[in-house]
């Protein structure tokens, strides 16, 4: 089953792990060790992960190193922006709303 990348990135451990690999390509045991969890642990939510197809395998030897696939993340922020833009707007036209309360409360 395939999962949704808005409940991969719901959990904070597999926010740390894709802020971890982001930087350097990491094997689940040394995740493991980083987290202070068991691999079985690190395993669930690295297969979390993988589904949503924000981490990618490389087979390197007897070893699986995950690194962090940037190009799904960009598709979600690039989804994201239509959302932030009209927040932005929202917020520029409180603060405007306050700015003129506050100048009329001065008067």
């Amino acid at each position: 089953m395939k999962q949704d990348i808005f409940q991969a990135i719901a959990d904070p451990t597999r926010r740390a792990i894709l802020t971890l690999i982001a930087i350097q390509a990491l094997t689940p045991n040394a995740m493991a060790e980083k987290f202070d969890m068991t691999r079985q642990a690190v395993s669930k939510h690295i297969k979390v992960l993988h589904e949503c197809e924000l981490i990618k395998p490389q087979q390197r030897g007897r070893e699986i190193y995950y690194h962090f696939n940037a190009k799904k993340m960009q598709e979600f922020d690039h989804w994201l922006a239509q959302f932030r833009q009209n927040w932005e707007t929202q917020f520029n036209q409180l603060d405007n709303l306050l700015q003129t309360i506050k100048e009329q409360n001065n008067e």
